[in-house]
């Protein structure tokens, strides 16, 4: 079992930063793949970004490429997500999830555990 608390989240003017935490507790969180989702009101859940376990491999959707940067801090068992340069088009709820099996992790079905997210809404 792995538990996942997301926090950070907010309200903030376009252009404006945001730093969003995952903290993990249970099984051990730092040996497994993690990713950020987003979900806005009446769309699926999408893939924002994706970590290794070792930090060293990243991925972005083309949306936030360049704006959004993720990392993790293993020795806390913490996933962050570093959100710069924010569009009304960002508003969403974001959930952090583990990826126990370590495969593409585009998927949604490819997480396992999800915290209960966090809303973060970009004002015009």
């Amino acid at each position: 079992q792995v538990q996942l608390v997301e926090s950070g989240g907010g309200l903030v003017q376009a252009g404006g930063s945001l730093r969003l935490s995952c903290a993990a507790s249970g099984r051990t969180a730092s040996s497994y793949a993690m990713g950020w989702f987003r979900q806005a009101p009446g769309k699926e859940r999408e893939l924002v970004s994706r970590i290794s376990r070792s930090g060293t491999i990243t991925y972005y959707a083309d949306s936030v490429k360049g704006r959004f940067t993720i990392s993790r801090d293993n020795a806390k068992n913490t996933v962050y997500l570093q959100m710069n340069s924010l569009k009304p088009e960002d508003t969403a709820v974001y959930y952090c999830a583990v990826d126990l099996l370590g495969g593409a992790g585009r998927r949604t079905s490819d997480y396992n555990y999800w915290g209960q997210g966090t809303q973060v809404t970009v004002s015009s």
